[in-house]
C-alpha cells in the first residue's frame, strides 16, 4: 500500500511539474559568425509567456579571452509575440569571434507589455549558448 501511495504522489508531481513552471523568455546565443570587421551573433528568442512585449532591450557585455570587457551592446529584440520564436542577428563591431568568450546579460534596459513598463524581465529570462562562448546573467 505504501508503494502505491508513493507511486501516486510521484505521478502527481510529474503531471503538475509543467503546470508549475513559470513562463519564460529564452535567449539562446546560437551562432557566432565572422563578418568583415565584426563578429555576428545570432540570438534565438522564444517568448514562452502569454504577453506580447512592446519593449525588450538586452544590456549585453562582451568579454574577451583575458576576462576583460571589450564591448557593451544594447540589443532591441521586439516584437516578442507569445509562443513565437525569432532570430535576431547582432553585429559586434571591431571584434573577431574568437575574442568573444563570454556574454553577460547585465539587465533588460527597457521592458514593457500591454500593461506598461515592467522591472522583472531579467528574472524570467533564461539563457543558453550553442557556441563556445558562455552566456550568463
Amino acid at each position: 500500500m505504501r508503494r502505491f501511495v508513493l507511486t501516486c504522489c510521484f505521478c502527481l508531481i510529474l503531471l503538475a511539474g509543467p503546470a508549475l513552471a513559470e513562463p519564460m523568455v529564452t535567449v539562446d546565443l546560437n551562432k557566432l559568425e565572422p563578418r568583415e570587421s565584426a563578429c555576428r551573433a545570432y540570438l534565438v528568442l522564444e517568448n514562452g509567456t502569454d504577453q506580447a512585449f512592446t519593449a525588450f532591450t538586452l544590456d549585453l557585455y562582451i568579454f574577451g579571452p583575458d576576462g576583460v570587457i571589450t564591448k557593451r551592446l544594447a540589443v532591441d529584440t521586439v516584437p516578442l509575440t507569445p509562443g513565437k520564436t525569432r532570430v535576431r542577428p547582432v553585429d559586434i563591431r571591431d571584434t573577431t569571434c574568437d575574442n568573444v568568450t563570454k556574454v553577460l546579460l547585465n539587465d533588460v534596459l527597457d521592458c514593457a507589455d500591454a500593461a506598461g513598463q515592467r522591472d522583472d524581465c531579467v528574472g524570467f529570462t533564461t539563457l543558453s549558448s550553442h557556441t563556445s562562448a558562455e552566456f550568463i546573467k
